[in-house]
């Protein structure tokens, strides 16, 4: 692996995130450099759908998890339900969320949340952790989470846990390539890997040509052991027709018999997941006639509250004993454009028969679902995340930051200090378009129509200091919307940066600027209403002028950025600002 030399005060910072983020008294912290503090921040939701479709009292909403949380994986321990979701670059990594009835639940915090689990400080955006399976093992009582890891030279690795709650190993690296692991324990206490690969080599049929291989896994030294991995679907479900991706595999025992579930068709419009039996874990697995199980493809492209790209998706047996199973889908806007990224949605599952079935996953889905029976709607209240439409308010008061806030390519220690009146962002010399930490503080767009609102003081001193908020896809598509200095004069700057290639330089365009003479508090606001985006500041907190007119938000669709992740919101500060003012 490559040395990297860090500087000091990042490793010192880093050591915090062993034991947890909490307030840091003022002789802790590093001097600021010319740091803004942030007051306050407000995100409100307010998508028509939430307000068309009321809920009854047995009901909830669906998605379980708005905005940028893909690849969802659960698993149960008594009355206990963890998920997991992937994050990429974003840091720390792998959300986990408790429930004890798959309707509410609460972020207890990230699998991987210390940098010596997770390296992923020069890498795209798309690229870092993603596809996690968690998994329950009775026979030792322990959970394990396995994943694959573009970053840091990890690949395949796997950290466990007695206890979610407390906490994940350090990862151990598996002996295998491929993609989106997932373990599988018998009964008879053995243990199995599954995972999508290559075809072997010279024998790819086509473009898009994947396998579901499986290995024998050992628990005593946790790694797979060598030479017993075995292709046990080829293609997909009918290699003439070139299935393509067959991935995120996961394995089921039920009355003796084995049930390989697994996504076929690609992240996008023809994603769906399929299911294949077999008597015995290594195959042959022979697919279900009713495939696929679960899909959107089919339906008109204009349809009302859209659904889309449903697939990858996980199954585990709900409070009421039925088979629940939760999934990626998209939420896409009136361009059909997908700005909110891929979601965690949930659906009942009807297993009476010989296969599984989600009930209405062949239908366009609804907005809303009925609960498992005995379940009161707890969503937003007493800790629990909220769905639907939502107001989220932030002071920065309490002693531990919220875990919906994330940072990029690194700990969010090492530039952050929540004070008394707020938080401090130190800015880094790195600016938002570069592959490496950022001094961001991130929140997932949960919202086609939403604002997101926050107080900031702050007095750029040079033309190379910025601070205020940003709207970011990936490093080469965003807006930031910030103050910085020309000469002796402060001003309040819109910029765009796209890459229209999706490859090589950013296009940057400053969209609109203008002076700023304030030295109290300033209010910045970024709001959208689908494709139609907004950057609006106030002096005194009420009245709101625009900056750069309403501008097309699909720079942060997938459609437009490419990768996986959906567009998020910012706090953001900056040393090393690149925007020239004429």
């Amino acid at each position: 692996m490559k040395k990297v030399k860090i500087p000091l005060t990042i490793v010192l910072l880093t050591v915090l995130t062993l034991v947890g983020f909490n307030r840091i008294e003022n002789d802790d912290y590093p001097a600021p450099k010319n740091t803004p503090l942030f007051t306050k921040v407000i995100y409100e939701g307010n998508d028509q759908v939430y307000n068309d479709y009321a809920l009854g009292s047995d009901e909830f909403f669906n998605p379980i998890l708005q905005g940028c949380y893909p690849d969802p994986a659960i698993t149960r321990k008594g009355d206990d339900y963890y998920l997991v979701c992937s994050s990429f670059a974003m840091f720390p990594g792998v959300p986990i969320f408790h429930s004890n009835d798959l309707v509410n639940w609460k972020q207890i915090g990230h699998v991987l949340d210390r940098s010596s689990q997770l390296d992923v400080h020069d890498t795209g955006i798309s690229q870092g952790v993603y596809a996690p399976g968690i998994t329950y093992n009775p026979n030792n009582d322990t959970f394990y989470m396995i994943v694959t890891a573009f970053a840091g030279g990890l690949g395949n690795i796997v950290v466990k846990t007695k206890d979610p709650m407390k906490g994940w190993s350090e990862p151990k690296k598996l002996n295998f390539g491929g993609i989106d692991p997932s373990i599988f324990f018998d009964e008879d206490g053995k243990g199995y890997v599954i995972h999508n690969d290559a075809p072997d080599e010279g024998k790819e049929l086509y473009n898009g040509h994947r396998v579901i291989k499986i290995w024998e896994y050992d628990v005593e030294s946790d790694q797979v052991i060598a030479g017993t991995d075995k292709i046990i679907v080829d293609g997909g479900v009918d290699i003439t027709e070139k299935p393509i991706w067959i991935e995120a595999p996961h394995i089921y025992k039920k009355d003796g018999k084995y049930f390989l579930m697994c996504a076929e068709g690609g992240t996008g419009g023809w994603h769906s997941e399929v299911v294949f039996k077999s008597d015995s874990p290594k195959g042959p697995f022979i697919p279900a006639p009713s495939n696929p199980i679960l899909t959107q493809r089919y339906f008109e492209k204009d349809r009302k509250n859209k659904v889309d790209w449903a697939g990858h998706a996980d199954l585990v047996k709900g409070p009421d004993d039925q088979y629940y199973a939760v999934f990626l889908a998209i939420r896409p806007n009136e361009k059909n454009q997908v700005n909110t990224g891929r979601e965690t949605f949930i659906l009942p599952v009807d297993w009476s028969g010989e296969f599984p079935v989600f009930e209405n996953g062949l239908i366009p889905m609804e907005p809303k679902l009925k609960m498992p029976e005995g379940i009161t709607n707890k969503t937003g209240q007493d800790g629990y995340l909220p769905n639907g439409n939502f107001t989220y308010e932030e002071n920065f008061s309490s002693e531990n930051l919220d875990f919906r806030w994330i940072g990029l390519r690194g700990p969010r220690e090492a530039f952050i200090k929540i004070i008394k009146n707020g938080l401090e962002i130190t800015p880094f010399s790195t600016n938002i378009k570069e592959l490496k930490p950022t001094s961001t503080l991130f929140y997932r767009q949960q919202h086609k129509t939403f604002s997101f609102t926050t107080q900031m003081q702050y007095t750029p001193k040079t033309e190379k200091d910025m601070a205020g908020v940003t709207a970011y896809q990936n490093e080469g598509s965003n807006f930031v919307f910030g103050l910085t200095k020309k000469g002796k004069d402060t001003y309040l700057v819109l910029q765009k940066n796209s890459r229209p290639d999706r490859r090589g330089s950013t296009n940057s365009e400053i969209i609109g600027s203008t002076k700023i003479e304030t030295k109290d508090l300033l209010t910045l606001r970024i709001s959208a209403d689908g494709n139609e985006y907004k950057f609006d500041y106030s002096t005194d907190g009420t009245k709101f002028t625009n900056v750069g007119g309403t501008v097309a938000g699909d720079i942060l669709s997938t459609d437009v950025a490419g990768g996986f992740t959906g567009a998020m919101l910012g706090l953001y500060a900056t040393a090393g600002n690149d925007i020239t003012l004429e």
